[in-house]
């Protein structure tokens, strides 16, 4: 029996050390998601120098996650850990949509494919903040590029038809960047249709001064 009283406070240092590192990427988790979260708002107020310091902010903070749980594949496929380096993806995507600069890779990003993907749908949908917050002021060509952009993302994303197992969720994800796609298609209409008008107006106007 001396055995099994070694044995098993082996594998009670073994539980011990595993639930340290469990607590410690929730924590970690939370932080991240937080960084992402400012970094997103960041980009969308234009504040483009405070969005960078925040997403490389993210990125140590990502492998800090990443590599506390190197050694329990389980936790570093637990949702909380890949919801954190989601949004990670999400917003290193979101800043180079609205830069219109190259997307850095899942190899860039030192992250697997279907969290790749499932960040860029969620960036695809931060798209509609901003085009909305263009067109606010009036239509431009850029809220028509980045309605391109979003509607090229979902003509990529609707065809990886694997189970949900393989892609992370990314069929219910790819759902809702087709309702926000939609909408706003409608939404840059009504502002392009808006926009012309008043420049209608204002043609007949200065013909009646002339």
């Amino acid at each position: 029996m001396d055995q099994l009283d070694t044995t098993a406070d082996q594998i009670r240092a073994e539980f011990e050390q595993m639930n340290t590192a469990r607590d410690q990427a929730y924590q970690r988790s939370r932080e991240l998601i937080s960084l992402c979260a400012r970094a997103i708002r960041a980009i969308h107020r234009e504040e483009w120098a405070p969005a960078e310091a925040l997403i490389a902010e993210a990125q140590k903070a990502t492998q800090v996650m990443v590599e506390g749980v190197h050694d329990y594949p389980n936790l570093y496929h637990a949702g909380y850990t890949q919801d954190a380096v989601k949004e990670f993806v999400e917003a290193n995507l979101t800043y180079a949509l609205v830069r219109n600069v190259p997307l850095p890779t899942p190899q860039d990003l030192s992250t697997e494919g279907s969290t790749w993907l499932n960040g860029l749908a969620e960036a695809t949908t931060e798209l509609r903040r901003r085009i909305l917050d263009i067109i606010r002021h009036g239509h431009s060509d850029e809220a028509e590029r980045l309605l391109d952009v979003m509607d090229q993302i979902y003509s990529q994303l609707v065809t990886f038809d694997f189970n949900d197992s393989i892609t992370g969720g990314l069929r219910r994800r790819t759902d809702t960047v087709r309702a926000v796609l939609e909408r706003t298609r409608g939404d840059v209409t009504n502002s392009l249709r808006q926009a012309q008008l008043e420049e209608a107006l204002k043609n007949v106007e200065s013909r009646l001064k002339g």
